[in-house]
């Protein structure tokens, strides 16, 4: 399946309007989202238009502020930089990068041409980079300085042309960049001695002419990839078009009607992550907020951000807010500037939920902790709690726009309010399909009887009579650590190609503020034995096959496994094992 294949899944129209008991709780007409025919790139910009706020500062990197007059003419420049490198519309260019601004920019300029933006995690294993960069087709890379040892050692088993080597202190100030520089200077003896490699100034001062071609984009059009494990922790790629961004920036819009220029938001999620470019970055732009980019947080130094910068938005994972009820240095520090603090990438039980709240009140916030759901291939959010009319416990009701029903898990049967279900989603941030992959695509995304397609999400829950939803369990196998899906098949898999192991099967355990980290349960070959240095070798294997979110937290080895009654390992029962402990 590629792109041209995908178009018949987008924006087919809601035939058949399904019931929506919460449409009460929003204003005549948020049900119906119906964005422009134009790319993300000239909607983000018409809204600047229409609310001058080109003076206003759209990034704050480290004291350096861009205002968005300039960050749109930094865009416009690299557009043609990309377009004289040789990039057209629907080529997919790679990005490996944190939260910087030229990872931003050249998201927002590939846009304009039509090109596709994939997004990839840094701390990738090389193995993976090296299998998306193959799976893509990709010839045109930006990447971080610290991924640079690990892309040498694989980029002659891909068809990249060209490596644009992105630092974090290109748009530092003086003192910051020099730091930086002696610090982690990762870049230079790539950049000095393969010309495969360019670094982003080299990129910039790029000259020649390109051949002028159609470039209207359409509102169809793919615009991004972001990485998923689909059904079966094996990578897919969730392929969003330009509406389906767009559409969901005006559903959040709509849900968050008080978001202006004035506020200030910590760009802490990580644009690789759907909840953190749409969300934290590209809604922001859309109200013309100042958006704080952090390329590396850390926990510890959170309450110097809260001090510096005097958010007035915080988004993030529960284990971001984790890390905000338990640093130590937040005594004394306000947070009355606060007006949304939204939560996402997994969810938290009533009593966490409280805690956080009552952490706020104490440090002068009025306002409750907003708890969402949602998943990437339906750009990250498609239920929110309501400022205002909050429910505790619930992931609160579907955004506006979005039409959510509890199904009978793999069937099209709805069950009665409060009854149990898989929770299926349908509207106009529904994914396009996984790049490549009729068989996921086709598992995912399904034409009911009713004429919609409903993206089966593979999660239970409940709705009740107001449509307030309640998250049960996960009902495909699937970790969450820090916001982030891991897939226990997948770690199985890198695991038993180490020659000491027979079988194994591995869980998610519970973590003081990531949430859950994978452990793995082993049982080893005759002949070979637990040890410091086998443990090791485990260890390195899982580094180098798997990203770093992936790599078991614990190692157990046992001289069986438990079965179920037809043979097959029983991980709920290790689950339940490790839960009794």
């Amino acid at each position: 399946m590629d792109f041209l294949d995908m178009r018949f899944l987008s924006f087919i129209g809601i035939k058949k309007i399904p019931d929506a008991p919460w449409s009460k709780y929003y204003k005549k007409g948020d049900m119906k989202i119906n964005p422009r025919n134009e790319n993300i790139y000239t909607f983000v910009k018409n809204q600047m238009k229409k609310y001058e706020y080109e003076n206003k500062t759209a990034i704050n990197y480290y004291g350096t502020k861009i205002t968005y007059q300039e960050f749109f003419q930094k865009i416009d420049d690299t557009e043609k930089k990309f377009r004289i490198l040789g990039v057209r519309k629907l080529d997919i260019v790679t990005i490996i990068s944190a939260n910087i601004p030229e990872a931003l920019i050249s998201f927002y300029a590939l846009n304009k041409i039509g090109a596709v933006a994939n997004l990839l995690h840094p701390l990738l294993s090389e193995n993976e980079i090296k299998n998306a960069l193959n799976l893509y087709k990709t010839k045109y890379l930006l990447a971080m300085d610290i991924t640079l040892e690990k892309i040498d050692n694989i980029i002659n088993q891909t068809m990249v042309k060209k490596v644009i080597v992105l630092s974090p202190d290109t748009s530092m100030k003086k003192i910051k960049k020099i730091i930086y520089k002696i610090i982690s200077f990762k870049d230079k003896y790539f950049v000095n001695s393969k010309s495969i490699y360019m670094t982003w100034k080299k990129f910039m001062k790029l000259e020649g002419s390109y051949k002028e071609v159609s470039n209207i984009v359409r509102r169809d059009d793919p615009s991004l990839i972001l990485q998923s494990g689909g059904s079966t922790g094996t990578p897919k790629g969730i392929v969003l078009s330009n509406g389906n961004i767009n559409a969901a920036t005006i559903s959040a819009l709509r849900a968050y009607p008080d978001l202006d220029k004035n506020d200030v938001i910590l760009g802490i999620m990580p644009i690789f992550h759907g909840f953190g470019l749409e969300v934290s970055i590209n809604d922001a732009f859309s109200v013309g907020a100042e958006v704080v980019l952090i390329p590396t947080f850390k926990s510890n130094k959170f309450h110097e951000l809260i001090k510096k910068y005097q958010p007035t938005v915080l988004v993030g994972v529960p284990t971001l807010f984790e890390a905000l009820t338990t640093n130590s240095n937040m005594e004394g520090v306000s947070l009355s500037r606060l007006k949304y603090v939204i939560s996402g990438g997994d969810t938290l039980n009533k009593s966490r939920v409280l805690n956080i709240n009552n952490f706020l009140y104490e440090h002068g916030s009025r306002t409750n902790m907003i708890q969402g759901y949602g998943l990437t291939e339906a750009v990250a959010a498609v239920s929110v709690d309501l400022k205002g009319n909050s429910h505790p416990g619930t992931i609160g009701i579907p955004w506006p726009g979005i039409y959510i029903k509890i199904f009978e898990p793999n069937t099209e049967k709805p069950v009665p309010y409060n009854e149990d279900g898989e929770i299926c989603v349908c509207g106009p941030t529904v994914m396009l399909g996984y790049y490549n992959n009729e068989a996921e695509t086709n598992q995912a995304l399904k034409f009911h009887r009713d004429g919609n397609i409903w993206l089966h999400t593979g999660d239970l829950g409940s709705m009740d009579e107001n449509g307030f939803i309640t998250y049960k369990q996960r009902l495909k196998r699937m970790i969450v650590v820090s916001g982030f899906n891991v897939y226990p098949s997948r770690i199985e898999e890198v695991i038993m190609n180490h020659e000491s192991v027979l079988t194994v099967s591995v869980i998610g355990i519970p973590h003081p503020y990531k949430m859950e980290v994978p452990k793995a349960y082993i049982v080893l070959k005759k002949g070979y034995h637990k040890s410091d240095k086998l443990i090791n070798e485990l260890q390195e294997l899982c580094k180098k096959n798997l990203d770093h979110y992936s790599v078991p937290k614990e190692f157990e080895f046992r001289s069986s496994l438990p079965k179920t009654i037809v043979g097959k390992i029983d991980f709920n029962k290790l689950q339940k094992e490790n839960e009794r402990k």
